[in-house]
């Protein structure tokens, strides 16, 4: 609909304007099915977009994490495995920045890449932000710590980390009701044919159409693109946190995140976080 057609006055058209985004709080017509592994280093790479996406136009959409399942076979086959993936993972922590220590496999492998997806769906029946939390700290786990996360003992603690009702958890670790909301994010995966992690597929709540997947990594204005495509108008972006805001709310954050989120080069951004320190 065009307004102007209407004869409406500047004014008018700035109610109009605050009223959709008014709107858009209350409804955030776009849902975004993110899918993931919580052992899958492109994944962890997909963090400073997801965030930056979230602080410029969260106000738009809800995020669905789905697990695929899709690297729950990982220790199964030859003999060389450990040594393969520890090159992937340095590979993808040089191309994207983002550090991931491959090593893991060599010194301690994970033995059962499903208990660490199960634990976050036990995760997740405390809530999806708590779920959310408690995937970001076993990325940190195993990409930086080298942590067996599929390890109960390092589980429980990332459960007490992240403020989850430690007992509940422990129950619910290999509970019916964890089992099946995991099958049920596979099956997810499956019909909508998503065979490469990460994937993002894009839904508008408003539209009979189909959703629009986005397979593998891309540049942040890739993504801002096809939001604002399914929103079918141009949206601008929120305005930025501090950088003590940031930190404070995600309490870990890495340098790439920083970079990424501020438009900065990682120099920049690894002394504007020295600075942080100091304070």
């Amino acid at each position: 609909m065009n307004w102007n057609s209407t004869g409406r006055t500047g004014q008018q058209e700035q109610n109009t304007t605050t009223t959709y985004s008014f709107i858009d709080l209350l409804k955030k017509p776009i849902e975004i099915y993110v899918f993931v592994d919580p052992l899958c280093p492109e994944c962890w790479s997909l963090e400073p977009y997801l965030k930056k996406l979230t602080i410029e136009y969260g106000r738009f959409f809800t995020i669905r994490l789905v697990l695929t399942g899709q690297l729950t076979n990982l220790n199964k086959d030859k003999f060389d495995k450990p040594k393969k993936l520890k090159d992937i993972w340095e590979k993808t922590a040089n191309r994207t920045g983002m550090s991931c220590d491959g090593d893991l496999w060599i010194e301690n492998p994970i033995h059962y890449p499903w208990l660490s997806s199960l634990a976050i769906k036990a995760a997740e029946l405390q809530g999806k932000k708590a779920g959310k939390k408690f995937l970001r700290k076993i990325q940190e786990l195993v990409f930086l710590d080298k942590k067996d996360i599929s390890n109960e003992d390092v589980l429980l603690e990332c459960a007490q980390d992240v403020n989850l009702d430690v007992a509940e958890f422990k129950n619910d670790l290999y509970s019916a009701s964890s089992r099946k909301a995991l099958q049920c994010d596979v099956k997810i995966t499956k019909e909508m044919d998503v065979e490469y992690i990460p994937a993002m597929v894009f839904f508008n709540e408003s539209a009979d159409d189909a959703g629009l997947k986005l397979s593998g990594m891309y540049p942040y204005e890739i993504y801002t693109k096809v939001l604002n495509q399914m929103l079918e108008r141009e949206v601008l972006p929120a305005k930025k946190p501090t950088l003590t805001e940031f930190i404070s709310y995600y309490d870990y954050v890495g340098t790439k995140e920083v970079a990424v989120v501020y438009d900065w080069t990682l120099e920049k951004a690894e002394k504007e976080m020295k600075k942080q320190r100091k304070k």
